[in-house]
C-alpha cells in the first residue's frame, strides 16, 4: 500500500467543542444497566442499586506520563483508560463507567483525535465499560488527558489496602519489569534515530516487554479468579509506581513489616535478557520500574492451598510485625532494607 504523504487533517474549531464531543463519541454504546444516562445531558446518571461505588482519576501530561515520539495516539488512548481501571480492579471491585477529559493544542488536527478515541473505545470494548461523559478545552501546552473509572462492588468484597496482618502471604500477579524495560528500549532508539533518521530499529527482540509499557493491560481477571477460588484478599494495590513503593504503602497503611524475596520475584525470559543486554539489575528494574498495572496483594495463609498452583499468582514474601520493618532477602540470604525508589512524576525519573 503506497503511504497518503498528505494525510487528511481537519481543523478542530472548524467542530467546536460540543461538535468535537459528539463526533468523538458517536461510536460509543452504553453496555451498562447502571448506566441511566450517559452522554448527552449535563451530568451523567448512574444507579448502583445499594452497591458502593468505586471512583479513581489519573492525570496523564504530554511531556511528563508520555512521549509521542515513540507513543502511538491509539495506544495512549487505549493506556489512559487503563491506568484508571487498574485501580477499581485493585479495590477488588468491578469497573462500569469511565470520564474522559482533553486539553489539546492547535497542532491536533480531528484525525488524531479520531485515533486517540479508538484507542479508548478498544479499552472500553474489551474491559466492558462504558464512556459516560467528559470535556474538552484547549491547551498551549501539548495533549493532556483526564480520565475517571468508576466502579460498583458489594461492601464486603471491597478490600483496601490497610487489612494486612503478620503472617499474610505476600502475592503479584503476572510478572514485573518489563514496562520499565520497555521504556529504556523506546527511549534509546529515539535517541540512535534523532542522530540518524534514515535508521530503522529492529524492535522484533523487544516485542514484550514494549507492548508492556505502549499497551499494558488491567488485571481484570484477578479478581474475577480470587472469587471463583473464594480468596478474598486482606489488602491489595496495584503496581503503576514500582514493586518496592507498593509494598511500603501497603505496610504503612497496615501497620505491619514485610520480608520479600528476591529469588522468588517473578520475570520474564525478555526482561532477565534485556537486563543483562543493558547491564543493570534485574531485581532493580522489578522493584522500581513501575507501569506494570499487576496487582500486589496479602493472603491469610490458610488460603495458600487454593492459589498455590495458579500460574497467574506468585508468592513473594510475608508480612512481619510492624517492629521487624521492611526487608528484601537478597539471593545470598541477607537482609536489605526496602526504600521507595519508584516512579516520582514531580522529578520526572526514578526517585
Amino acid at each position: 500500500m503506497i503511504e497518503d504523504k498528505n494525510p487528511q487533517r481537519t481543523s478542530i474549531s472548524d467542530l467546536g467543542e460540543f461538535g468535537l464531543i459528539d463526533h468523538l463519541t458517536k461510536n460509543f454504546s452504553i453496555k451498562h444497566k447502571t448506566t441511566v444516562k450517559g452522554i448527552g445531558d449535563d451530568a451523567a446518571v448512574l444507579d448502583f442499586k445499594g452497591k458502593k461505588t468505586i471512583v479513581t482519576t489519573d492525570l496523564l501530561v504530554e511531556g511528563v506520563h508520555f512521549d509521542l515520539s515513540y507513543m502511538p495516539l491509539k495506544h495512549l488512548g487505549y493506556k489512559s483508560v487503563i491506568v484508571n481501571l487498574s485501580d477499581v480492579y485493585a479495590m477488588n471491585a468491578k469497573a462500569t463507567q469511565i470520564t474522559v477529559s482533553i486539553a489539546i493544542s492547535n497542532r491536533f488536527p480531528l484525525e488524531a483525535l479520531e485515533e486517540l478515541y479508538a484507542g479508548i473505545k478498544l479499552a472500553c470494548d474489551i474491559y466492558d465499560v462504558d464512556l459516560v461523559g467528559g470535556d474538552t478545552t484547549s491547551s498551549n501546552k501539548g495533549l493532556l488527558i483526564t480520565v475517571t473509572a468508576l466502579g460498583e462492588a458489594n461492601e464486603e468484597d471491597i478490600v483496601y489496602r490497610n487489612g494486612a496482618k503478620p503472617n499474610d502471604l505476600l502475592v503479584v500477579s503476572g510478572d514485573l519489569g518489563g514496562a520499565y524495560l520497555g521504556l529504556q528500549v523506546l527511549e534509546r532508539e529515539k535517541q540512535v534515530f534523532q542522530v540518524n533518521p534514515k535508521n530503522q530499529p529492529d524492535l522484533d527482540q523487544y516485542t514484550y516487554i514494549i507492548e508492556r509499557q505502549l499497551k499494558p493491560e488491567a488485571r481484570k481477571d484477578i479478581p474475577e479468579l480470587l472469587k471463583k477460588l473464594e480468596v478474598k484478599p486482606t489488602s491489595m494495590i496495584d503496581i503503576s509506581d514500582g514493586l518496592s513503593s507498593e509494598i511500603i504503602h501497603l505496610c504503612k497503611q497496615s501497620n505491619v513489616g514485610c520480608n520479600l524475596h528476591e529469588d522468588k520475584i517473578p520475570l520474564d525470559p525478555q526482561v532477565i535478557s534485556t537486563c543483562e543486554e543493558f547491564d543493570i539489575s534485574s531485581s532493580t528494574v522489578a522493584l522500581s520500574g513501575g507501569e506494570d498495572y499487576e496487582l500486589l496483594f496479602t493472603i491469610s495463609q490458610d488460603d495458600y492451598p487454593k492459589i498455590k498452583a495458579n500460574p497467574s499468582l506468585t508468592v513473594i514474601g510475608h508480612m512481619t510485625d510492624a517492629k521487624e520493618g521492611m526487608h528484601l532477602i537478597t539471593r545470598a540470604n541477607t537482609k536489605i532494607a526496602i526504600q521507595a525508589r519508584g516512579w516520582n512524576s514531580f522529578k520526572g525519573n526514578q526517585a
